[in-house]
């Protein structure tokens, strides 16, 4: 008897019957050599700045420059982009660490897509250049991003013109966001995508980089390193400043204190020198009081020795008043 399913028996899912990431090759065929320093760097830039407030870690997964297979009835059909983002995925005991991004396994299609432009791709990755339905051809990337995938936000970015282009799906096609500035506010994600002028890996230019709802841009691990760095200095300085002034202070009480206690010094000696000049005014007038008893005692003396001679003169018979 035959093995094979009866019509009527329910089609297996993908997953079952679709081959997976360890079946399909991981490597863009026909592609070789390593990618310049600014497909590294960039790349690497979003990863580390890409933190959607509205999704856990666990259930965001972001490749870069690995396949992207998305075509169930041609499984072996994938793109290869420099950058994208999917979110929302469910979250496994053990997340493996994945080949390429299988659509069909993964069961979520990525929300973004940032394409690096090069001038021999430039073309396809701005949907101005199609595929040849009669040639057999693959779709393009647009095509893919937008009719196989229906990614809700796809951006470019040229390092060539630091012009960075943004489509958003409306209606199932890409409508050019024209008016960003700069800065694009994805609402899905409660996070923004915008050019960002700074250093990253030594090199100064414009940067693709997150930014979050209060306009900040998010930090890399780096940053964060480094603000925490400078957060500890701050406070190291702070308790040096605030242990300075507690010196100061201390300082400040002690000469408060010397102060008080030499102004009690002065006012001892003052005190001491006024009853000094009491006791020398006193003294003063006791030596005057007792001149002057001196003196007293002395005319006392005098009048008592003119008596004595005036009384033996008028004994003699001579009266001491007659000239």
């Amino acid at each position: 008897m035959s093995s094979r399913p009866l019509a009527t028996d329910p089609p297996l899912p993908p997953k079952e019957t679709l081959p997976t990431m360890y079946d399909l090759p991981d490597e863009e065929v026909g592609q070789s050599g390593m990618p310049d320093e600014f497909h590294l760097w960039q790349p690497r830039l979003l990863e580390e700045t890409f933190r959607p407030a509205n999704f856990p870690e666990a259930e965001i997964f972001i490749g870069s420059d690995i396949n992207l297979y998305y075509d169930v009835h041609h499984p072996r059909r994938n793109k290869r982009p420099d950058w994208f983002a999917a979110v929302g995925l469910p979250v496994q005991e053990k997340q493996e660490m994945r080949l390429s991004y299988v659509t069909w396994q993964e069961g979520v299609n990525p929300f973004l897509i940032v394409e690096l432009l090069s001038p021999g791709t430039e073309k396809e990755d701005l949907g101005q250049r199609l595929r040849d339905v009669k040639s057999g051809a693959d779709p393009t990337k647009w095509e893919v991003y937008e009719q196989y995938l229906r990614v809700p936000y796809y951006v470019t970015f040229s390092r060539y013109t630091n012009e960075a282009r943004v489509f958003e799906l409306r209606g199932g096609r890409f409508s050019e966001v024209t008016d960003h500035q700069g800065r694009f506010w994805m609402p899905g994600l409660e996070l923004g995508l915008g050019l960002w002028q700074g250093t990253y890996h030594g090199e100064d230019r414009l940067w693709l980089r997150f930014y979050d709802v209060q306009g900040n841009w998010i930090p890399t691990p780096l940053e964060l390193q480094q603000q925490a760095a400078e957060r500890a200095r701050q406070e190291t300085e702070a308790e040096r400043v605030k242990a300075e002034l507690a010196q100061q202070k201390a300082d400040a009480e002690r000469a408060k204190a010397e102060l008080a206690q030499q102004e009690a010094d002065a006012e001892r000696a003052n005190a001491e020198l006024a009853q000094q000049e009491a006791d020398a005014e006193r003294t003063k007038a006791e030596l005057a009081q007792q001149e002057a008893e001196a003196q007293r005692l002395e005319k006392e003396k005098a009048l008592e020795k003119a008596a004595r001679l005036a009384a033996r003169l008028k004994a003699l018979g001579i009266d001491p008043d007659e000239e």
